[in-house]
């Protein structure tokens, strides 16, 4: 399995973007998927996840009503659209994949970035004011 991620790039406060990443081999549509985040100096935190169907969503505070999570099981590629951006949003962002982990979208364990089994090399996001 490889992720691929894409789509970052400098930004004008206020402004979107649009992250994609791009899920090889056979185990995308049957895997939840995350979005996490790191700032330089700090940890990797939750951004968002998104259940195997894209039936079910969840958010970090912080992004909720500014961001969403959206998958295409036939393009194998998970998004997140970023609206409203804010200097704090400025970071390198990564896609996770959870095929063999048992949890629900919305429960703790999928706001952990240990419980995901692949990642992306990471994108980075800059927002300028």
């Amino acid at each position: 399995v490889q992720l691929q991620a894409s789509g970052g790039g400098l930004v004008q406060v206020g402004n979107s973007m649009k992250l994609s990443c791009a899920a090889s081999g056979w185990a995308f549509s049957n895997s939840r998927m995350g979005w996490f985040r790191q700032a330089p100096g700090k940890e990797r935190e939750f951004v968002a996840a998104i259940s195997r169907l894209g039936t079910i969503t969840d958010y970090a505070t912080f992004v909720r009503g500014r961001f969403a999570i959206s998958r295409d099981n036939a393009k194998n590629t998970v998004y997140l659209e970023m609206n409203n951006l804010r200097p704090e949003d400025t970071a390198v962002y990564y896609c996770g994949q959870a095929y063999y982990q048992r949890w629900n979208v919305g429960s703790a364990r999928a706001m952990d970035f240990t419980e995901y089994d692949y990642w992306g090399q990471g994108t980075l996001v800059t927002v300028s004011s």
